[in-house]
């Protein structure tokens, strides 16, 4: 099992910021790992890491305990942080080569290569990284994290202030790289999550709320609810959308188009139809939309 997390608890002081935590993560897997901000998700990172200790319990990488022999962690982990710090006064190529040095790698030139060609930086590898897009500073923060072709990759918001075409391009070589390698993901993008990851946790004030794939996460959420979109031939009020049976919620989407929220699983469908022969309303459209991850997290997280 390459990381193995076994009642791992840490305090800040007198904080709380992990509660007896424990999880695997299995060869080949892509791990999505969600909470809200402050939940203790870099925290648990930077343990897994050997950056900072847990107070208590036990993190084995590769069997190595973490604790036991950090430096023997890293040399097989690779670890792109949130804040993706570099030496932006170095050249690209300059920065991987000084990188793989320091992980004694023995062929550094065509690494530096290999992973210039990998990550796509090919056509930047000349200029300084202070220069750089954000979405190739990116690029480079994760191609210094693969230079010592680690078995576990810990990835903490990749993709963060990225726009939709860097996202993407992330996004695939991160699902490239997963083919092979284990890789943590943390991020508060839903989309990202699955497209793709095998399998989530949702973590909330330090401790675990979910683990399972997607399908089975939409399963066992705490609270039934299903929502739909109906569009009405004429305006109606928010307060009479409120007498339908079983309605909890509406929000008006544009003119006459509204999303209706239930308090339960049962179809509210019928009953919006109801109304609406009752009010005198023509429905032009009606669906019933699935539940999607972000719903899920907030309702495994609010």
């Amino acid at each position: 099992m390459p990381v193995e997390i076994r009642n791992v608890t840490k305090y800040f002081g007198s904080q709380l910021a992990l509660d007896d935590v424990s999880f695997d993560i299995d060869n080949g897997q892509i791990l999505g790992f969600l909470g809200p901000n402050g939940a203790g998700k870099t925290t648990m990172m930077r343990i897994i890491t050997g950056i900072i200790p847990a107070s208590s319990g036990k993190v084995l990488v590769n069997g190595v305990d973490v604790m036991e022999d950090a430096i023997r962690v890293k040399e097989k982990t690779g670890y792109l942080p949130e804040s993706n710090p570099l030496y932006t006064d170095m050249y690209v190529r300059e920065y991987l080569s000084f990188i793989a040095r320091l992980y004694n790698v023995r062929n550094v030139k065509s690494k530096v290569e290999e992973l210039i060609e990998m990550t796509g930086l090919a056509k930047e590898q000349h200029k300084k990284i202070d220069v750089l897009s954000k979405g190739y500073r990116q690029r480079v923060g994760l191609a210094q994290a693969l230079v010592n072709d680690p078995d576990v990759l810990i990835l903490d918001e990749p993709t963060g202030g990225l726009d939709p075409n860097q996202i993407v391009e992330i996004r695939n070589l991160i699902s490239m790289v997963g083919k092979e390698k284990t890789v943590m993901l943390s991020t508060h993008i839903m989309q990202e999550v699955e497209a793709i990851c095998d399998r989530i946790i949702i973590i909330k004030s330090g401790k675990i709320v979910a683990d399972d794939t997607r399908e089975n996460i939409a399963k066992m959420t705490r609270i039934k609810m299903q929502t739909v979109s109906v569009e009405f031939d004429r305006e109606v009020s928010m307060e009479s959308l409120l007498e339908i049976p079983g309605a909890v919620n509406v929000q008006k989407l544009k003119e006459n188009n509204w999303i209706i929220e239930s308090g339960s699983d049962e179809d509210i469908r019928a009953a919006i139809f109801s109304f609406a022969v009752k009010k005198g309303l023509t429905v032009l459209s009606m669906q019933r939309m699935e539940k999607n991850l972000e719903n899920i997290f907030r309702e495994l997280t609010r």
